[in-house]
């Protein structure tokens, strides 16, 4: 398919009038629906729970091609009085209804509800994507504000609406652990991670000719992994997804280079597999808007008919970018502002004599490398150098190396010189050498704070090379005479596994790690804060967004402490070593600069491109460029950046033959005006210029949907869970409850149907181990426990203790057991209610009404209540109103005031009266049927005019992309291929926003007034 959401054409008019919720009868057999999708024939498949004992627990898939599925009947609705006390299964049933709803607007139903500090910023990418016809996005807020739990929120918005069953995440291997027990500690959303080694025993397990990736529902893969084409291409192009996330989507842009441009055929194949694409980087552009255009067109190929030449108005909906200072008033207390600190080191002796001889040195092979305005290699001496003494001499033994082979009699006199160098490297001992004494100095000290003892005060300290790595690892070992393990060190060397091993023993509080020596492979996207909030630079990036990304492991959302930076400076009296070190000052003070005021320090150099703007560094350093003019060069305003979005004087010579004829002035559609600040554009509607700040760092109070839930969800497992036959079903050996923590703990029998059904809906099989299932709905707990804190304790590498919420597997399994087991098929509760707001006469039946699309998702899904009195009509209800005349909302705990004048041993509903719901249920069926014709006709106006304006957007596309295309060698497949682009979209717009569906009516309940 080339469109990314899937259209298809099939017979709807017998199929829309399924829905999840529903009782089935199919081959015989009662089931519960619990999903209706398309498959990728073009039917519908209908997903399905056994109620029946001959397949109770059991799932299975129906295609409506090949089954016979018979809705039950709501007219043939069977009433049984309820005398439970308070209600109680009357409740556990009409809530299990209830969550089953899938909501249909764009509020923000449970994400705001996850296991985390939820801030109104964080759910911003959630209601503009909800906004969308399809859910399409790139999260691209900066580094540190947590576009993973931001990823999590919209997840788990779409999994509520049932859009979110099959779901594909593609990240780097070192990330994959961490972002996989992030969705499950704060989200319960279990990502299986899948590398090669776990798709061949999946294929072992299978036929020959299935599909590995229809092994598991839920699963997260490397990106390494996945580019295997001959591997897995086919297995690929025959899978579906409901959400694919692609983390780190700067590496899937189409950006040039054998393995980036392998990388961009990967993602824009996968494009095309899911409804949801969700995009995150830090980083989504490098400058050059045609490589942002790939990323732009991956999400919605229609959005850009010309990639070299668009705006932000073209884009705006597809993405989300914010700074820290964007959304300071929602993150105060979860942001505190860093300190940073320059600690100055006097050269010594040896170092100076150093100095002196490589800024005297001359390599004749430096000649033609200046002619060709490549980089010096005395420039990278001193660069390494920088460093440290032992990553110089490092240098100089693999250009030594090369030099002995291409040049054995050494006739440029370039060895003996960097033999030179090397000897006198060799006489700066730790002793001599003045970073590395003052880093001891500095950890020594009292004015530091730091001792060592404290588990939850650790150091991160970042180096460019190797060498100096292992030099601080083994130096610094003997020196502060720290216990075993203590120091740690991590590098590019390291396997994944053992990269990510190392990165949870850092934040794991029994582990003795203290300082974590690491080069720049750690540098991006890994949590390093939870028990560290120093930060060392041993050595100055020549980057700025290496700095960017080193700060961010400690300065990101969730920092209890305020970040303590520190940068090791030189000050030398070698004025070429003054002078450069004087433009790395700048680079670190410009740093700290853009990150208060504009908030991406990329945008300084205007490169987005780590190499690139060492580049930038290395030719002010090697031209002599003065401190002042390399500053004022860093402080460019907007109008100092031509059409094309490139700093003309960034690289010195004004030209950059890739960038001239690229179109967008990159800085203006990320909303940074010329003065640096971000910008809001006064010609947009505020509800739809959802890209820029205006809005970024609030969500409007409507925006969140009040809850309409009868009970909590700690009341609603424990309370199912005390049931009977859900009790029996699940064979349970004990159970407690702690009622002031909301915690619940089950021990299951070994033939645990509950326990089978749970492992397959967990990421890992220790989160059950021993057969012991944990759940706490307290959401603070379990925000420490995504913190790694308590599973650290107890020597487990996952939480044991599982959020309680609505998307907890618990709560699905409590919700498909209450609603087929309390009633049987056929049957609803009548309530006896006694009040002042009812009387005998009055008599209310609860349903649900619904209408689907083609696509059988639910486009109009309402409940409310038909009020009989005497057996004749009076009017419908909210739902809202049905629960204020029933007092039926209250809580079920003992003494409520609210609850306790329901179903007292004394009132149950009469036969007389329990016939007098019957009576009228036909009535109220067919009344209901109009209600919800009524609605659709309501719904039709305002679902046309959608359809009318994105038909008119697709056929502007196409206009304008058949134009661009045109005069081309290969036009007409081209617009062959644009044809079939629009033809799927449109399908797939009309189908979506039809509600085309036959009324659906769900019998909850009957309420009914009992004598006072």
């Amino acid at each position: 398919m080339v469109a990314q959401c899937e259209p298809n054409s099939i017979d709807t008019s017998e199929q829309t009038q399924l829905s999840a919720g529903m009782r089935v009868m199919v081959r015989g057999q009662e089931w519960l629906v619990t999903k209706v999708e398309f498959n990728t024939l073009g039917n519908n498949a209908v997903t399905c729970t056994g109620i029946s004992p001959l397949v109770r627990d059991y799932q299975a898939t129906f295609l409506t091609d090949l089954d016979h599925i018979e809705p039950v009947d709501p007219t043939r609705t069977i009433f049984v009085p309820d005398q439970s006390p308070r209600a109680a299964r009357s409740h556990l049933f009409i809530e299990s209804m209830l969550r089953s709803t899938a909501p249909t607007d764009g509020n923000i139903h449970v994400g705001n509800r996850a296991a985390m500090d939820s801030l109104p910023y964080q759910l911003v990418p959630a209601r503009q994507a909800l906004s969308q016809p399809c859910q399409r996005i790139l999260i691209a807020d900066a580094v540190g504000l947590g576009k993973t739990l931001e990823a999590g929120i919209l997840m788990s918005e779409l999994i509520v609406r049932h859009k979110g069953r099959r779901i594909l995440v593609i990240t780097a291997k070192s990330m994959m652990a961490q972002f996989q027990k992030e969705m499950w500690d704060r989200f319960t959303i279990p990502l299986v991670s899948l590398d090669s080694s776990r798709i061949s025993q999946v294929r072992a397990d299978i036929p020959a000719n299935a599909n590995p990736f229809s092994y598991y529902d839920k699963v997260i893969v490397s990106i390494d992994t996945l580019k295997r084409d001959i591997e897995y291409g086919a297995a690929l192009d025959a899978s579906y997804w409901d959400i694919i996330v692609i983390d780190e989507a700067q590496n899937v842009a189409d950006r040039g280079g054998a393995r980036r441009a392998q990388r961009a055929r990967l993602a824009q194949r996968l494009s095309s597999r899911s409804d949801t694409l969700i995009m995150l980087s830090a980083t989504p552009h490098d400058g050059k808007p045609r490589s942002f255009a790939s990323l732009m067109n991956m999400l919605d190929p229609m959005a850009l008919p010309d990639p070299e030449n668009y705006n932000k108005d073209d884009i705006k909906q597809l993405y989300v970018r914010r700074f820290k200072k964007d959304v300071s008033s929602d993150v105060s207390g979860n942001f505190p502002d860093r300190k940073v600190t320059q600690e100055q080191c006097r050269a010594t002796a040896v170092e100076e004599e150093t100095f002196d001889y490589l800024t005297n040195m001359h390599l004749k092979m430096d000649v033609n490398r200046h002619a060709s305005n490549a980089g010096l290699f005395v420039t990278l001496l001193e660069k390494s150098l920088f460093s440290s003494p032992a990553a110089c001499m490092k240098t100089i033994d693999e250009r030594l190396k090369r030099l002995s082979k291409s040049d054995p009699t050494d006739a440029t006199g370039d060895a003996e010189k960097l033999i030179g160098l090397h000897d006198a490297l060799e006489r700066i001992s730790p002793e001599q050498f003045s970073r590395y004494q003052r880093l001891v100095a500095m950890l020594r000290s009292d004015s530091y704070g730091w001792t060592g003892k404290d588990t939850a005060d650790r150091i991160v300290i970042f180096t460019e090379r190797i060498e100096t790595k292992s030099y601080l690892e083994q130096h610094l070992r003997e020196d502060l005479k720290l216990p075993k393990g203590a120091i740690v060190s991590m590098d590019g060397q390291l396997t994944d596994i053992e990269q990510q091993g190392i990165v949870e023993e850092f934040g794991n509080a029994k582990s003795p790690i203290r300082i974590l020596i690491a080069s720049d492979v750690a540098s991006e996207g890994l949590n390093l804060h939870y028990l560290s909030h120093r930060l060392i630079h041993f050595d100055t990036p020549w980057s700025l967004m290496v700095f960017q990304q080193r700060n961010g492991r400690i300065d990101r959302y969730g920092q209890k402490q305020q970040p303590d930076i520190r940068f090791m400076t030189i000050e030398s009296s070698n004025e070429k070593i003054k002078g450069d070190n004087r433009i790395l000052e700048i680079l670190r003070d410009k740093e700290q600069q853009a990150y208060k005021d504009i908030g991406d320090p990329a945008l300084l150099m205007g490169k987005f491109d780590t190499e690139a703007e060492e580049s930038v560094t290395r030719q002010a350093i090697e031209s002599g460029e003065s401190a002042e003019r390399f500053a004022s060069r860093l402080a460019i305003p907007v109008q100092d950046i031509d059409d094309t979005g490139t700093d003309t004087n960034a690289s010195g010579s004004g030209t950059d033959s890739e960038a001239q004829d690229d179109g967008i002035d990159l800085l203006a559609y990320f909303g940074i005006g010329e003065d640096g600040t971000i910008t809001a554009d006064d010609s947009d509607d505020s509800s739809e210029n959802r890209g820029t700040a205006e809005e970024m760092s609030s969500v409007p109070d409507d925006s969140t949907a009040r809850n309409v839930s009868l009970m909590s969800d700690y009341a609603y497992v424990t309370q199912a869970l005390d049931v009977p036959e859900i009790k029996a079903s699940a064979h349970i050996k004990s159970a407690s409850t702690q009622p002031e923590t909301q915690s619940i703990t089950v021990t299951f029998a070994p033939d645990s149907p509950l326990r089978s059904w749970l492992r397959r809906r967990v990421p890992s099989m220790e989160i059950l181990k021993e057969d012991i299932a944990e759940w706490s709905a307290d959401k603070a707990y379990c925000d420490t426990q995504a913190n790694s804190l308590v599973a650290q304790l107890r020597d487990d590498s996952w939480n044991r203790t599982q959020y309680l919420w609505a998307l907890n597997p618990i709560t699905e399994w409590v919700g498909l057991k209450a609603s087929s087991l309390l009633y049987r098929r056929g049957e609803a509760p009548i309530i006896g209610i006694r009040n002042t707001r009812m009387t005998a006469d009055d008599t209310i039946i609860l349903m649900s009404g619904m209408i689907a699309n083609d696509h059988a998702a639910p486009v109009i899904d309402e409940w409310f209540g038909a009020h009989y009195q005497q057996g004749a009509f009076k009017e419908f209800l909210t739902l809202d109103e049905v629960w204020q005349r029933t007092g039926y909302q209250g809580s079920l705990i003992p003494g409520s005031m609210e609850r306790q004048y329901i179903n007292r041993d004394d009132n149950a509903a009469t036969g007389e009266q329990i016939s007098q719901a019957q009576a009228v249920l036909d009535d109220a069926v067919n009344r209901s049927r109009q209600r919800l014709e009524v609605q659709r006709e309501r719904y039709r106006k305002q679902s046309d005019a959608v359809i009318d304006e994105q038909l008119t957007r697709i056929s502007v596309w196409q206009t304008e992309r058949n134009a661009v295309i045109a005069g081309r060698p290969e036009a007409a497949e081209q617009q062959r291929h644009v044809h079939e682009i629009y033809e799927h979209y449109q399908q797939w717009v009309e189908q979506s926003y039809t509600a085309s569906g036959e009324p659906v009516i769900r019998v909850a309940a009957a309420f009914t007034g009992v004598n006072q």
